[in-house]
């Protein structure tokens, strides 16, 4: 055979392949168009728990996704060969997301993180709760944590004023956080607000800790709900605590009762025996009675000084109150206060 023919016969050869190969690549996009096009019609997280199956995967798919869905995300996995058992976390499947991109991520073991946002929260308790309800900790976990003294102490706090570090905002964490982890990375970031924009040395100028400030800013968010005048009441507080005398908050009373929605206290609940109690006790409470805001702190940090050691709040229910430093006219205060409860009959 000539070397003409020889290069005729390779080439014919090279373009049954080539037209082979196309016919494949045609075929085999068509096979994976429902992989590869077809779109999640909401976004979900799948949770995964180590040692979670094949099947319970499917469920979850099914669940939150349709069977349609679910069974091309299974088929791709089992088709490469992926080790569900041995994965554990939370994975978000986005709107639109392919079942291709969704086996992928759930194949590569890729964590989404869990976004944790939090304010207007009192205790401990309530703390839990929250987070329990985010993370695979749950809630026993974490409320264990937050009464460890030990782990308490790596923090620098105890039990009781442990709330201090975690400061209201959005966190994100993977869903199998360690409450060791999630309270770590909480301190650091109570740290880091700290030990920025002079707050140390702001404290330090009022005579107080950031320990103290935390305290004092939590009495003043359950005082007042009025954002412009938290600064003053909280150095209300300031100066009564620097001159010795009692606080006498009425938030600490409720916090020792454990109910916050008593609108009138009496001369009964103001004698319970607590060392939240500031009626009772000298000096601050052991620790905040709720979880500060940033902003009330620095309210506090950069309130205008003044002279005022009594408060009551206004007649007229504006959420304000009245300021004086003579205890005669702070009775004048609180006695048209109490005529104002009685018209309204707020016991």
């Amino acid at each position: 055979m000539t070397t003409k023919k020889k290069r005729k016969k390779k080439t014919s050869k090279g373009r049954i392949a080539l037209i082979v190969a196309l016919v494949v690549a045609a075929v085999l996009a068509v096979l994976a168009m429902p992989y590869v096009m077809t779109g999640a019609d909401k976004e979900a997280m799948i949770y995964l728990r180590k040692g979670t199956t094949n099947e319970a995967l499917k469920d979850s798919l099914t669940a939150k996704l349709g069977e349609g869905y679910a069974s091309k995300v299974m088929t791709l996995l089992n088709l490469t060969g992926a080790e569900i058992e041995k994965r554990h976390g939370a994975f978000r499947i986005g709107k639109g997301d392919s079942p291709l991109k969704a086996a992928r991520r759930l194949r590569s073991g890729a964590q989404s993180g869990i976004k944790f946002t939090f304010n207007n929260v009192r205790t401990k308790k309530e703390f839990a709760e929250r987070a329990g309800k985010l993370y695979m900790m749950g809630y026993d976990s974490i409320w264990s944590a937050l009464n460890d003294q030990k782990l308490c102490a790596k923090f620098g706090k105890n039990p009781n004023n442990i709330v201090g570090i975690l400061m209201p905002d959005s966190y994100e964490f993977y869903w199998d956080v360690s409450p060791e982890k999630l309270l770590s990375t909480m301190y650091d970031y109570h740290e880091k607000f700290w030990n920025s924009e002079g707050r140390k040395a702001k404290a330090e100028k009022l005579g107080l800790t950031p320990d103290e400030v935390e305290i004092i800013a939590s009495i003043t968010e359950e005082e007042t709900s009025k954002a412009d005048e938290r600064g003053k009441v909280g150095r209300l507080y300031i100066n009564r605590f620097k001159s010795g005398m009692r606080l006498q908050a009425d938030p600490t009373v409720k916090y020792a009762l454990g109910d916050f929605s008593i609108k009138r206290l009496t001369h009964d609940m103001l004698q319970v025996n607590s060392e939240w109690n500031t009626y009772r006790v000298n000096g601050l409470p052991p620790g905040p009675i709720r979880l500060p805001e940033k902003a009330t702190i620095d309210a506090i940090l950069n309130s205008t000084p003044h002279n005022y050691t009594y408060m009551c709040a206004k007649e007229d229910f504006s959420g304000y109150h009245n300021f004086t430093t003579s205890y005669d006219e702070h009775l004048a205060n609180a006695h048209r206060y109490q005529d104002a409860l009685n018209a309204r009959n707020i016991k």
